[in-house]
């Protein structure tokens, strides 16, 4: 020890010694991570919340989880906490086969048999593909209060290219409807599942639904 504490003071001593110098604490410590951020993601910071919570959706049979949930975080930080809704940023990711529920009624009466199909879910009070979006109601009434839903665009994709190949119009004017006739704040993002990560390097935190 008392060898290594003097060739340490002398470092070309050392490299003759063959024996590596100790390095201080403050060179060897590593830096505090920070993520990347990406103009694609920048709306998630668009707030100035107290709180923010993002819930993971992908498997239509649970979608009602998710909006109970959404219902819930507003109205009991709102209740118990005393935090008012314009100070929760609260967003249901739609991914995969939860994807459709971004889109408004009309898009639900053309489509709606593709939507199910593809979603290999059928309404559960009919046992038939809906023709309208059966959450429609409650998701328009958390809109008022604040949610958005990041949609996406990996899966409208595919359901873009599904609707053509079935309807015979052009991908193009598939894409440019079903983007106009979202449901309230919706915003089009390049892969729900790197939206999650995305929005918890952001600060929220994240409930899967499944």
């Amino acid at each position: 020890m008392l060898r290594r504490s003097f060739l340490s003071r002398f470092p070309a001593a050392a490299a003759v010694f063959g024996v590596q110098p100790t390095q201080s604490s403050s060179t060897s410590r590593s830096r505090a991570w920070e993520p990347a951020h990406h103009d694609q993601d920048e709306w998630l910071a668009d707030n100035t919340a107290k709180h923010r919570v993002i819930l993971d959706t992908w498997n239509a049979e649970r979608f009602p989880d998710a909006v109970l949930f959404a219902g819930n975080i507003f109205e009991t930080n709102k209740t118990e906490y005393d935090v008012p809704n314009k100070e929760m940023a609260v967003v249901i990711c739609v991914r995969h086969h939860t994807t459709p529920f971004a889109f408004n009624d009309a898009m639900w009466a053309k489509y709606g048999k593709i939507f199910s199909r593809r979603m290999e879910w059928v309404d559960p009070a009919t046992k038939e593909a809906p023709t309208t979006n059966i959450h429609a109601r409650q998701l328009t009434a958390l809109f008022e209060q604040g949610l958005q839903l990041a949609v996406c665009n990996r899966t409208t994709r595919a359901l873009v290219n599904l609707i053509a190949q079935q309807t015979e119009v052009k991908p193009e004017d598939v894409r440019k409807e079903l983007t106009s006739n979202t449901l309230g704040q919706s915003h089009f993002v390049p892969a729900g599942v790197v939206a999650v990560t995305r929005a918890q390097e952001r600060g929220y935190a994240n409930i899967s639904i499944g």
